[in-house]
């Protein structure tokens, strides 16, 4: 099977333990995340060709990201080495009625600094079948937001699949920097990944009879909301992550595809959070994974919401899982009974 290949950047994750706000604790635990990588560990842990593209410090740090990302089987050989720092996110994990927060510190970090001439796209897409970008990457810099045009371009030249997971950050860009971006690149798209909240941020593009906040979610409405993106765009399949906050503990959690002409949904599963940092990404990868072997929709949301469900269960970005075990939660093995 052809390779996949995803393009953004990992950053060097620091969280407070366990529970614990940042003016609390006085250690801090360090991983290594970011969409697209997530996305990248998630595919390999399937069993997929993952390759993951990004500009990485040529100092030890950089080279304990690109060392974490090697450790699961991604392929680390095209990123290009360079710039002064590796970017940075705080995380700390609500509970109850407390909301996570995250602080970035990514401000001029290598990638958000690379060139368009540093990555050969010709030699990356070499044997590729897919290539995964999300939003955030764009929203990094104007250089950052050229080099995923680029990417798009060779990449639809090739015949190459793309997906995008829209992944709209307010700490990153405004509104009307993201929609004047993102909507450049969605003519390259295929495959376009969202939550609840994207569409109307990025697009203007609301569902109806839907409060996130109180946890209202219309099937119809986000129905409606993929018909007017696959309409506007011309995407072959919009997947539409879908969750309803009861509190930052616990959450009810489904997913939604549509192809055009039909609109399949998962089951609502309803987890009690560990680590929700990932889930959508850990969908993306699902939706990846799926689509590349030929399922039909059904099977493809049920197996993506199985998999992104489980990554609410695991600390840190990536999702440890594999195929059998989504597969078996799509079957109703979600009791969470000691397996012998």
């Amino acid at each position: 099977m052809k390779k996949i290949v995803t393009f953004g950047e990992i950053m060097l994750r620091f969280a407070p333990p366990g529970h614990q706000r940042f003016v609390q604790t006085s250690v801090l635990e360090t991983t290594y995340g970011g969409a697209e990588a997530n996305v990248a560990v998630s595919l390999a842990n399937f069993g997929m060709d993952s390759v993951f593209i990004t500009k990485l410090p040529k100092h030890e740090i950089g080279q304990a990201a690109l060392n974490e990302l090697r450790r699961y089987g991604v392929d680390t050989s095209k990123i290009v080495r360079g710039g002064d720092r590796l970017g940075v996110y705080y995380l700390e994990k609500g509970a109850s009625q407390r909301a996570s927060k995250v602080i970035y510190d990514r401000k001029k970090s290598a990638i958000a600094e690379a060139e368009p001439g540093e990555f050969d796209w010709d030699a990356i897409f070499k044997d590729a079948g897919w290539f995964h970008f999300t939003g955030i990457t764009p929203a990094l810099s104007k250089n950052a937001a050229a080099i995923c045009l680029q990417a798009c371009k060779k990449a639809v030249d090739k015949g190459i699949r793309v997906s995008c997971d829209i992944n709209y950050r307010k700490t990153l860009w405004d509104r009307d920097q993201a929609r004047e971006v993102m909507s450049g690149l969605m003519e390259y798209v295929d495959v376009c990944v969202l939550n609840e909240e994207d569409a109307a941020d990025v697009f203007s593009i609301s569902a109806k009879n839907t409060d996130i906040n109180s946890g209202i979610l219309s099937h119809e409405g986000f129905i409606e909301v993929a018909k007017t993106l696959s309409d506007r765009f011309g995407f072959s399949i919009v997947g539409v992550t879908l969750r309803s906050s009861r509190t930052a503990s616990d959450n009810l959690w489904s997913a939604m595809l549509y192809d055009g002409e039909d609109a399949c949904f998962a089951a609502e599963y309803p987890v009690h959070i560990v680590d929700r940092v990932g889930a959508g990404d850990a969908f993306s990868a699902a939706i990846i994974y799926a689509l590349m072997n030929d399922y039909e929709l059904q099977k493809a949301v049920d197996f993506a919401a199985a998999a992104s469900c489980f990554k609410h269960s695991i600390e840190g970005d990536f999702n440890q899982i594999s195929v059998a075990e989504a597969e078996a939660l799509m079957k109703g093995g979600g009791s969470g009974r000691v397996q012998r």
